[in-house]
């Protein structure tokens, strides 16, 4: 048995340096021997685009998103706008279509569905409706840099090229010592899709803003999301999703911890299924860097809730063998009483904040497994008031 423990501590010990510390570490070196290679763009290249905003009860920032897109540098006779609108029922569709009298000349629609079905079906649903040849797909309470289709459309410079995904940036990262830890991981997490963009493919994209064309739009269960569903389909279609952090979109991260823990929840009712979504990743020989992307970026990381139960009880069992194992089992127990420590008496710490910030990650983990073995997991949300 004790084989075994060792096996246990071992392989999940791995999986969350390597996640967290390995992967990240690995592309720098990778970047090294691709040095000359960068993101290739043809500013020349401005086709017809639809512009899709997905809205749900967002009367407090979607006018503020329709300006914002009107303002957009980019050839008005090239650009229509379509909003999405899940089944709203505060003013958002009032709002939205008083917006469209005041200005007669734009190619604006409102799209309403029947149901709320969540984001992914509002968009399958729109998306059925539009006949430009690109879609750029984006939040209703993400403000767009007036630049950001002309940088999504020049990234468009082979047929292989079917996704690009923009550049979240996060606005009151200053705001509180979570939304700076959470600009802390964004940050180093868009630096990873940066790099793996410009040697193969992206393993996924942001919400917030991405676009594709048309023709390779692809109508996903509602419960799925785009930014992850995306790159995983074009890869495997031997295509490729890259990032353009040249194309900005600004958001506002939660404020409190429940605000980004229930994004988190969100972000993991599928955790299960996105830890191996298709045994054709696997084939390295095939899909190349993106088996090793997927792996390092995605796997190990959707690993992370159960690999840390393991370590623990593994460590537990094997404390008596040796001071190492002494040693990682009260570095664990510290690890964990400092998350406590910062949770129950809110110290401002700037270390511990992000101990906390990671183990609350890692919950929410846990609490999307346990949405999905009982039958909670679903498409859509409320929205987190302090994003707004």
């Amino acid at each position: 048995m004790e084989l075994f423990y060792l096996i246990l501590f071992y392989t999940s010990g791995f999986i969350i340096i390597w996640a967290m510390i390995g992967y990240p570490a690995s592309l720098k070196l990778i970047e090294r021997i691709y040095k000359g290679k960068t993101l290739e763009k043809d500013y020349s290249h401005c086709p017809e685009v639809t512009v899709l905003i997905v809205a749900h009860n967002e009367e407090k920032v979607i006018l503020d998103k329709l300006h914002n897109v009107l303002e957009l540098n980019y050839p008005q006779d090239k650009l229509q706008y379509l909003v999405t609108s899940d089944n709203s029922t505060d003013n958002t569709n009032d709002i939205i279509k008083k917006f469209i009298k005041e200005y007669p000349n734009r190619k604006i629609r409102l799209y309403q569905t029947k149901d709320r079905k969540g984001k992914t079906n509002a968009q399958n649903e729109a998306q059925k409706t539009v006949t430009t040849d690109y879609l750029v797909m984006t939040d209703a309470n993400s403000i767009m840099h007036k630049d950001s289709i002309k940088e999504l459309m020049a990234a468009f410079t082979s047929e292989d090229i079917a996704y690009v995904s923009g550049r979240l940036s996060i606005i009151n990262q200053e705001s509180s010592e979570i939304s700076s830890a959470e600009a802390s991981y964004w940050d180093s997490d868009l630096t990873i899709r940066e790099i793996e963009g410009r040697i193969q493919t992206i393993t996924a994209g942001n919400g917030a803003l991405y676009a594709c064309r048309t023709k390779d739009y692809w109508e996903f269960d509602p419960i799925q999301s785009h930014d992850t569903a995306m790159p995983q389909l074009y890869a495997l279609q031997g295509k490729r999703a890259i990032a353009n952090h040249d194309a900005i979109a600004f958001e506002k991260a939660g404020e409190v911890i429940e605000d980004e823990f229930s994004r988190k929840v969100r972000m993991n009712r599928l955790i299960l299924k996105h830890i191996l979504p298709d045994l054709r990743i696997l084939n390295i020989f095939r899909y190349k860097w993106f088996s090793y992307f997927y792996f390092g970026h995605r796997t190990c990381r959707y690993l992370l809730w159960i690999s840390h139960l393991i370590l623990f009880v593994s460590n537990a069992l094997l404390v008596n063998n040796s001071w190492f194992f002494l040693f990682t089992f009260i570095g664990q127990l510290m690890f964990y009483l400092l998350a406590l420590v910062r949770a129950i008496f809110k110290i401002k710490n700037k270390y511990m904040t992000l101990i906390y910030y990671y183990s609350v990650t890692i919950i929410a983990q846990w609490v999307g497994v346990y949405n999905i073995l009982t039958g909670k997991a679903r498409p859509f949300w409320e929205k987190a008031e302090s994003t707004r």
